[in-house]
Formats: structure tokens, sequence, C-alpha cells
């Protein structure tokens, strides 16, 4: 009721022209399925409870501007509505139309003070073993082709292959007989695919074929003698978790482990904030990246999605996870934004010991192309800068150190284990910018300005625990970001109508019998509970 009184709605039927044909037959209003997702997503509704609540309740009815006796739709539509946003970046544009609306309506404004962190999102797959994996690989690329040419499973598939693949696959951690196991599903495997391969469907390989080859390539391999054999560490070697797929039915998850203890298949979900004083915190943008993804890789397309929007901040709080120097001169240089987090330290074994020469001691001269060290050695070489990839960080510049100037210095024991010391540095203007920065967040100001960022934590909590965003509802990195998105717009009007519309100071809650009797009689009384130990 809010949106409809306050913004007459987030989006009109004009803006989801491009998204239809000219020609057809005239279908729903996708302005109202938008709308209708998003509430759904804001109460936690399914797809039919959603359906009944637009046949039924009329504040749902006054949202979408419906006549009290409109019958509503089937909620199958909104599955179809849903999978229409998975496309072309359609989710991005829906918050962007929502976002253009709160903008218009003052609601929210660039140039704020705005904040990101990151959580992560289970998948909505089960946890599988290697032998698992492959038996359910090959029983999905059954179940598929069935669907769509079961006259090619004619002379295939046996009795034997009904009691493996029959039903959904339960083998546990230790399986009967598993290395059998393991070559007959190989070979099932095997068979399968060279009979698509034979008949041509190679060509055209739906989703689980698709994944039963990349699934067989990750664990199987020929011998010189073309036998086939199961990959281990030490015979043939595993792919790496970054491009591993670990569920037949949705290619995009992948395994994570953080620390020793937690693993899970998972996405990222990457929240921005709003979080100047005085004002409501508007979500501006959600990103959904795969769970091998740094965070330091979302920073770039972020601030382009939010220059997009008009919708800059002036200064962009963030972990250390998301800084490096070559984003905070990019951001800088490109956007006008000032990214505020702290810089990863300086990785020498004299600085993480805190003794003997570290980088800082040495002093750079980058006109004359040389380095000078504690004791008043020059350098003997320079070279560089070499590139790194935007995940390693900036470019490096080496300055190294002949062995006839090391080996007599009587301090080298304490500057380098190894025969002379070599000293890595980024270029002059990357360096001045890490001598300020470090600097400048040494200052109580600086600390004070960043503390605000740990309250995107409760932002992070809120979307978690409060809206489901901890589990996928759908399979897919592109549907778990169409969630993610419509939960952001939901918590974006949750919030925005939860604000009071005067802004008179709420009166204080009266004192109780005794503060009275305290009162009276002239004897002080804590003002708060956190004076109770003073």
């Amino acid at each position: 009721m809010w949106v409809r009184d306050r913004l007459d709605g987030l989006w009109h039927d004009e803006d989801f022209a491009g998204w239809y044909p000219r020609d057809g037959r005239p279908g729903l209003s996708p302005a109202q399925l938008a709308t209708v997702c998003v509430l759904q997503f804001l109460l936690g509704l399914s797809d039919r409870q959603a359906a009944e609540a637009v046949r039924c309740r009329i504040d749902f009815k006054y949202a979408l501007a419906m006549e009290l006796d409109d019958p509503g739709f089937h909620h199958s539509v909104l599955a179809d509505f849903r999978e229409r946003l998975t496309q072309d970046d359609r989710a991005d544009c829906l918050l962007d139309l929502a976002l253009a609306r709160l903008k218009e309506a003052g609601l929210v404004r660039d140039r704020t003070t705005q904040r990101t962190d990151s959580t992560h999102v289970l998948a909505a797959v089960r946890d599988l073993t290697r032998l698992e994996l492959v038996t359910e690989a090959v029983r999905a690329a059954l179940e598929e082709v069935a669907r769509t040419a079961g006259h090619l499973l004619v002379g295939l598939v046996d009795e034997e292959w009904g009691r493996r693949y029959g039903r959904p696959v339960r083998l546990g951690k230790n399986p009967t007989r598993p290395k059998t196991r393991i070559l007959a599903t190989g070979d099932d495997a095997c068979r399968l695919l060279e009979r698509l391969h034979r008949h041509g469907l190679a060509c055209w390989p739906g989703p689980q074929d698709e994944a039963l080859r990349q699934i067989m390539v990750q664990n199987y391999y020929r011998d010189a003698g073309g036998r086939l054999r199961w990959r281990t560490a030490e015979d043939g070697g595993l792919p790496p978790s970054s491009g591993t797929v670990v569920s037949p039915y949705d290619t995009t998850a992948r395994y994570v482990r953080h620390g020793h203890i937690i693993r899970w298949k998972r996405f990222a979900a990457h929240l921005t904030e709003t979080c100047a004083p005085g004002s409501v915190n508007v979500i501006t943008d959600v990103a959904t990246t795969s769970a091998a993804t740094s965070d330091a890789q979302v920073l770039p397309g972020l601030h382009a999605r939010l220059a997009r929007r008009g919708l800059l901040p002036a200064e962009h709080l963030v972990d250390g996870g998301y800084t490096s120097l070559v984003h905070l001169e990019r951001a800088a240089r490109e956007h006008q934004v000032t990214v505020s987090g702290p810089l990863t330290v300086n990785p020498t074994r004299q600085h993480r010991l805190g003794e003997g020469f570290g980088r800082d001691d040495f002093h750079i001269d980058f006109d004359r192309r040389q380095v000078t060290c504690p004791n008043g050695q020059v350098s003997a070489g320079w070279h560089g800068p070499y590139p790194t990839s935007e995940l390693a960080g900036a470019p490096l510049i080496v300055a190294r150190f002949a062995k006839s100037q090391c080996q007599p210095c009587p301090d080298r024991p304490r500057c380098t284990s190894a025969p002379a010391r070599n000293v890595g540095f980024p270029p002059r203007e990357l360096r001045d910018l890490q001598l300020r920065v470090r600097a400048e967040q040494q200052t109580p100001e600086w600390k004070a300005r960043y503390a605000v960022r740990s309250g995107v934590e409760g932002t992070v909590n809120e979307f978690a625990h409060g809206h489901g965003m901890r589990r996928c509802r759908h399979r897919g990195r592109p549907k778990a970001h169409l969630q993610h998105v419509l939960t952001a717009i939901a918590v974006n009007i949750e919030r925005l109508s939860g604000q009071a519309a005067t802004k008179e100071t709420p009166a204080p809650r009266p004192p109780t019998a005794f503060q009275t009797y305290l009162d009276q009689h002239g004897i002080s009384r804590s003002k708060s509970w956190r004076t109770l130990g003073t």
C-alpha cells in the first residue's frame, strides 16, 4: 500500500515493452507480476500462496491497482515470469527501474556513503561423493534422453541399468565394492555418450548430457592402453575446485572450503547499501558470483552498475577482501569514488615476525631506478614492472642486490635468509597511494568513519535469516541472482514503508515507580544499563 500511495507503483507496463513480442495474444501485466514476485519474497510466500493472496487479499489488490472482483491468475504464471527475468540481465534491469523510482521520489541519492559486504549462499543441491556424482549424472542424462529421444535407449538399458539408475542414488561414504562400482558406472557413461554421439545428439546436447560429459572428464581418464581409469591426486590429477562440477543439476555451483572446518557448495552474494546518517539505508546493488570468485574481482563491476544507475557513492566502505591498490586507483580515476578499506599487510617474513629489515626500511629512488638498503648499499638491478593478474594486485617492480653486497653484511641474518636480498614494490603512483592510504588509516578520523562499515553485517543477517537468502530456492546462478534481486527490492520496500511519517522525536519511556521514588528523594540513579558497573 505504501508503494501505491507514495510511488504509484514501482513499475509500469511500458518499462517491459522490450521483453515481449509486438504481435500475439496480450498477456498478463508484467508490472503486476513483478510486484507480486517482490511481495512474494517480502512475505515469504510460495507461488500458490502468492497467487491465492492476489485473488483474496484486498491489500494485494490495492498494491496492484486491481479491481476487487479480479480473479487473479494461475500460480504457474509466476514460474514462467521468473524464467523470463533470468534472461539477458533482466534481473538487474528490474533493480535499475525500482531504484530509479526511489531516486525520483527523493528516497535515495548519489554521492553519499555506501558500504558492501558478502555472504555465502547454499546452492539447492545435495552433497554427493564423487562416485555418487558420476552415478547421479548418468541417471540424470538417462532421464533427459528418455524424455526427448527414448528410442535411443532400446538395446542399451537392461535390468542391470534399471537396478543402478532406476531411482536417486544413495551410496554413502563407504559403499560396497567401490572399485567395481566406479568402473561399471564409468563404462555405462561412456556407452551412453557414444550412442548419443553416434546418433548426432552430441551436436545438440541437453544440459544433463553436457553435465555428464564434464563430470566424466573431471573424474576419469584413459591410460596408454586405452583403459578407463579413476582420477586421483596422484594418478591423472584432479581439477581445481573453482572449475569442478559438484552436481549434474546445477553446473554453476562450486565447492568451497573456508579454513579447515567449514565446507559448502554455494554461491556468494555481495550486498551494497547506503549508510548516510539521518536517512533510511537503501540497497543499491546486489551481485551474485561463483563461490570461487574473489571479492576483489567484484568491485569494478559494482561501480559500473552504480554509475549506470546514477548512484555512485562519494566514499565506499569495504573490508580487506575488496581492496587492492589497483582497485583504489581505478575507482578514484574512473568514478571519483574513495574506496576505504584495510589494505593487505606487508607479507614479508620480517614484517610477520616484527624484526629485521622490512620493505619499508629500504629507500626507493624512482628517478634513478635504484633502492638503498638501511646499511647504505645500492641495488645492483632494477627489473619490471612485471604485470600481474587483477586478482594478484598491482604490477611489481623488483630491485635485486648482488651476493657480493649481501654476503659480507653483518645484518644479513636480519635482512634475508637467501644469498642476496630482493625487494618488490609497486610503481611510483601506486606506491605513493599505498603510503598515503596506510598513513591515513592510522588516524582516529579514518577509524571513526570506517566503523560505520560494520553495520552492513546486520543487513547480511537480515537477508540471510529474515528473508531466507542463505539457501537458494531454485537451481542455477541466474535464478539465485534473481532471488537476491527480488529480496533486495523487498527489503527496500520494508525499510522505507516503515519510516515514520514525521521527524518527531519519540517520547521517552516513563520512569518506573522506584525510579520516581529515587527522583523525589534526590537519589541519583543510572540513566542507562551500560553505566551499571561504573
